[in-house]
């Protein structure tokens, strides 16, 4: 217990080293590029913590990243590596709306319904790739990411031609009926009711995964899909579940956005958000508990990289910098955490091979 513990902080200070390297890495490239560095890098760092709206920036952005992140943890820790995540959340953001604007009903009973609908959709579209990688095995990256641009352009033909309103001057619905918004919870902010949503998210994510028999099935399909196989598990079907029960949560988060943010469908919904929960579920490796503290992170970097944009002469490239250090660097640690474990395995077979030599003599 004494060494897990050891290992695990040893482990935590690794990571904790790799984003002040990242950080560092970026204040060095800002000292080249802006004639204020030190201001402008003030105001990436300390910017959404300066008022009311900027620090409501930052839980809105990190909600949605943790219902991706712990999307995408999931088929990674089945071993597979589904993109599917950013056309689940424009369907989601699409479906939610489509019961806000055409329902009427209560509050509660309107809000559910659209929760519900987005959550169907994300299952049902996480399926269609599921079943095409369990039954033909066909390659997930590939699949997921021709899904999304279909699911990308149904979003848009469907805003474009149907949900916009003739008097509109730019690609927007109109707005929901007010019984069909999240409530907001924080004055001067747009942090709703969602926030409920991503921590109950994260306690259901980690009882499916370390309390059920499928989450045992899950993790041993990730670890050695042979080895369940063999081992009587159904490989296929929790290759195909898993993807469908990852797209509920991308799905949420797509409703988050549409229902709470937005408060309306509009044009490029995501700018990129299903693959940002890439990032957030490597850096928590793959773990649902860790999901909140590197979307909280994650979504630190994104409100701060506005700020700098608006308030310096740096642009928000600079952090794009910054993310793909974290990768690389991320990356790097967990490779060298992979090549230690394969050398400890070594040297224990070696020494219980000595061992029984020495007993033969």
């Amino acid at each position: 217990m004494k060494e897990r513990r050891k290992q695990g902080w040893f482990e935590f200070a690794r990571a904790v080293g790799t984003i002040l390297a990242a950080l560092l890495l970026g204040f060095i490239i800002t000292l080249f590029v802006s004639k204020e560095p030190i201001a402008a890098y003030r105001a990436f760092l300390l910017g959404p913590l300066t008022r009311t709206n900027r620090f409501g920036n930052w839980i809105e952005e990190s909600i949605t990243l943790t219902l991706v992140g712990l999307a995408i943890c999931l088929v990674f820790r089945a071993r597979q590596f589904s993109l599917a995540a950013e056309g689940q959340l424009y369907l989601g953001a699409l479906v939610s709306g489509l019961v806000g604007l055409y329902f009427q009903m209560p509050a509660l009973l309107h809000v559910s319904l659209a929760v519900i609908a987005a959550a169907l959709v994300g299952f049902l579209w996480g399926l269609i790739p599921g079943l095409l990688k369990a039954y033909l095995d066909a390659n997930e990256i590939v699949s997921t990411l021709m899904l999304n641009a279909i699911a990308i352009r149904i979003y848009n033909l469907i805003l474009t031609y149907r949900l916009k309103p003739p008097e509109a001057g730019y690609t927007v619905s109109r707005y929901f009926h007010p019984t069909a918004l999240l409530p907001r919870i924080v004055p001067e902010t747009r942090i709703t009711t969602a926030i409920f949503w991503a921590i109950a998210a994260v306690f259901v994510v980690y009882f499916l995964m370390y309390r059920t028999p499928f989450g045992y099935a899950l993790r041993m399909t990730g670890a050695n899909i042979r080895f369940a196989y063999y081992g009587g598990i159904n490989t296929k079907r929790v290759i195909y579940l898993t993807m469908a029960i990852s797209g509920i949560f991308a799905a949420l988060a797509g409703a988050h956005l549409s229902m709470g943010i937005h408060q309306r469908v509009i044009l490029n919904v995501s700018m990129g958000l299903g693959f940002e929960g890439i990032v957030v579920s490597l850096l928590a490796r793959n773990n649902p508990l860790l999901i909140p503290v590197t979307a909280l992170f994650y979504g630190y970097l994104r409100a701060g990289a506005d700020i700098m944009e608006r308030s310096s002469d740096v642009t928000r490239e600079l952090v794009m910098v910054i993310q793909a250090v974290i990768i690389l660097l991320v990356t790097a640690e967990g490779f060298l955490a992979f090549l230690q474990r394969q050398m400890r395995i070594r040297r224990g077979a070696e020494l219980a091979e000595g061992k029984e030599a020495g007993d033969v003599i």
